[in-house]
């Protein structure tokens, strides 16, 4: 699955980079290992990627979590803003990414600069859309969400297309979006740094809610259904007690900060 991700980022990259919309990229990749034992196996991944990138593996650091392991990243890159291009993309390793998706994201941040982040169309490889914003979710949504039988969540259909914000038109970009989704999330660097990246609070889940309700005090979020990917992973639910277990802790902490709303 890395290798199908970083095979369809090398095609964007080059694709932006002929563009003149990117001067050169920093690819890191960030391994949440208790050792560096991948290392040797993630660098001869990185090996295909355009000449123009600079790339590295963060390991070492064990399982710290996902937010806290995305700001080793935007640390590391810190001294780059300003330069080139102020940009940052999180993107998860499970993630296709379509090859005029960096060229759509790029050119809009450029021309926009109100717009702080971008977040792309999603579908999930089986034909099926994603979604890739939200609307400010209550308890109940959560609930209903990722834990209700099928008969219950057809009776709350609409209630659900609403939070998922399925709404949005499909032909033309959507701004003022409450959340996007994090697997993939095309930022300015700037905007990054002065949030301070993630909430290192936020071990799994959640985290990508905070950081879109900060990010949208500092300006607005950006829907745009030009840029596409696929994503291959989600489905918190079925993951099992742990991952319940984490996406429960997660949500206490989100709603402890920026507010509960039952229903």
């Amino acid at each position: 699955m890395l290798t199908r991700t970083l095979e369809s980022l090398q095609v964007a990259a080059r694709r932006a980079l002929e563009a003149n919309l990117l001067r050169g990229m920093t690819l890191c990749l960030i391994d949440n290992s208790e050792s560096d034992a991948n290392t040797p196996a993630l660098q001869a991944q990185l090996a295909s990627m355009p000449d123009s990138t600079a790339s590295s593996v963060l390991s070492g650091h064990g399982n710290i979590g996902y937010g806290r392991a995305h700001n080793l990243a935007i640390s590391r890159t810190a001294q780059h803003v300003g330069q080139a291009n102020d940009l940052f993309l999180i993107l998860n390793p499970d993630v296709i990414v379509q090859p005029d998706t960096l060229c759509v994201g790029i050119d809009w941040l450029a021309s926009h600069q109100q717009t702080v982040a971008v977040a792309p169309a999603i579908s999930d490889g089986n034909g099926h859309t994603a979604s890739a914003c939200k609307r400010y979710p209550s308890v109940l949504d959560f609930v209903l969400r990722g834990f209700a039988p099928t008969v219950i969540k057809k009776h709350f259909a609409k209630r659900l297309a609403r939070y998922d914000m399925q709404d949005l038109p499909s032909d033309r970009p959507s701004e003022d979006i409450p959340v996007i989704s994090g697997c993939f999330m095309l930022f300015r660097q700037s905007t990054l740094q002065q949030l301070n990246g993630f909430d290192p609070g936020y071990f799994l889940y959640f985290e990508d809610f905070d950081l879109s309700l900060r990010a949208h005090k500092l300006g607005t979020l950006t829907y745009l259904p030009a840029m596409r990917i696929t994503h291959l992973g989600g489905h918190s639910a079925k993951k099992g007690l742990r991952h319940i277990g984490m996406f429960g802790r997660s949500g206490l902490r989100f709603f402890n900060t920026h507010g509960w709303r039952w229903s």
